[in-house]
C-alpha cells in the first residue's frame, strides 16, 4: 500500500473512531462539567504523546528545530483547548447525531483556509464530493427535533459546535503548515493536547472548579479514561493521515463519522431520525466514497 493508500486508510479509521466517540461522549458528559472533562483528557493525552515523541526520537529531528513554536501554541490553545471546550459545552445540550453532523462542516472551512494559506489544489471531483456531503449535512440539520432531557437547548448547542468546528479548521491548517516545515506528527500531536490541556486547566482554576476534579467518582474517572483512549486514537490516526495526504481530503473523509453517530444515537439513546436525516446520511456516504478516490494533488512531505 502506497503513501496515498495508507493516508486514506488512516483517515477512514479516524472517521470510525470519531463516530463512536461522539456517541460515547454524549453519555459521559451528562453528569460532568465540560471544562473539567476536557482539561483532564487533554493533559493525559498530551503526556502520552510526549512519551511517544521522546521514545521515537521525534524531537531529535533537525527539521523540528525549524518549527516556529508559535504554531504549536496556536494548535494547542485553539485546537486542543478552546475548540474542545466549546464542542463539549454544545454536545451537552444538543443531540450526539446533530453535533456530529455539524462538526462535519469542517471540510467547508478547511477547503477555504487550505486554498488561501497552503495553496492546496482542489479538483472538480473533490468539489462535487464536498457539495454532496454538504447537502447531506444541510438535509440533516434542516430536520427539527423535540427538546428532551438529554438535549435541552439544541439551537445553543448547535451554535457552540459550529464555532468549535471553525476553530478546528484553523488548527488543521496550522498543523499542516507546521508539518510542512518539518515538524513530526507526534510532536504536533503533543503540542495540540498538552498546551490545550494547560489552557483548559487555567480555565478550571479561573472558574474555581478544581475541587470538582478532586470530587470525581470512580465511575466518572472510568468514563474519562475511556473517552481519553478514544481521543488518543483519533489524534494519532488523523495527524498521521494528514502527513501523508492533503488536509482537505482527510477532513472530507471524516464526514463518514456522523452517520455512525446517528445510527448509534437512534439505537441506544432513542434520538429522532427523520427522513431528512436518513437522506442526508446517504449523501454523505456517497460523497465520502468519491473523495476517497481522489489522488493527493498537494506536494508530498
Amino acid at each position: 500500500m502506497g503513501k496515498e493508500g495508507i493516508g486514506t486508510f488512516l483517515a477512514f479509521l479516524t472517521a470510525i473512531i470519531s463516530g463512536f466517540s461522539i456517541f460515547a461522549n454524549k453519555w459521559f458528559i451528562v453528569d460532568l462539567d465540560p471544562t473539567v472533562f476536557t482539561a483532564v483528557r487533554a493533559i493525559i493525552i498530551g503526556l502520552v504523546f510526549l512519551v511517544l515523541s521522546l521514545f521515537f526520537h521525534s524531537w531529535k529531528s533537525k527539521e523540528n528545530h525549524k518549527i516556529n513554536w508559535s504554531y504549536l501554541l496556536i494548535i494547542g490553545i485553539i485546537g486542543g483547548g478552546l475548540a474542545f471546550l466549546l464542542f463539549f459545552s454544545g454536545l451537552k445540550v444538543t443531540t450526539g447525531g446533530r453535533a456530529a453532523f455539524l462538526h462535519k462542516t469542517l471540510p467547508f472551512f478547511v477547503l477555504i483556509l487550505a486554498y488561501v494559506f497552503l495553496k492546496e489544489k482542489i479538483s472538480k471531483k473533490q468539489l462535487w464530493a464536498l457539495a454532496l456531503m454538504l447537502v447531506g449535512v444541510g438535509a440533516i440539520t434542516f430536520a427539527t427535533i423535540p427538546i428532551s432531557v438529554f438535549w435541552k437547548a439544541p439551537s445553543t448547542g448547535d451554535a457552540l459546535v459550529l464555532l468549535a468546528t471553525f476553530l478546528w479548521a484553523v488548527e488543521n491548517v496550522v498543523a499542516k503548515k507546521a508539518m510542512l516545515k518539518g515538524g513530526h506528527n507526534l510532536v504536533v500531536s503533543f503540542a495540540r493536547m498538552f498546551f490545550g490541556g494547560l489552557f483548559l486547566f487555567g480555565v478550571v482554576l479561573f472558574a474555581e472548579k478544581f475541587n470538582e476534579i478532586l470530587d470525581l467518582t470512580m465511575s466518572q474517572w472510568f468514563n474519562i479514561l475511556i473517552s481519553t483512549a478514544l481521543l488518543f486514537g483519533y489524534v494519532l490516526t488523523y495527524y498521521w493521515s494528514i502527513r501523508k495526504i492533503s488536509v482537505v481530503k482527510a477532513s472530507t473523509i471524516l464526514l463518514l463519522a456522523p452517520v455512525i453517530t446517528l445510527l448509534l444515537g437512534v439505537v441506544f439513546y432513542g434520538e429522532p431520525a427523520p427522513a431528512w436525516q436518513l437522506v442526508g446520511g446517504a449523501l454523505i456516504l456517497v460523497g465520502a466514497y468519491l473523495a476517497a478516490g481522489v489522488k493527493n494533488e498537494f506536494s508530498r512531505i
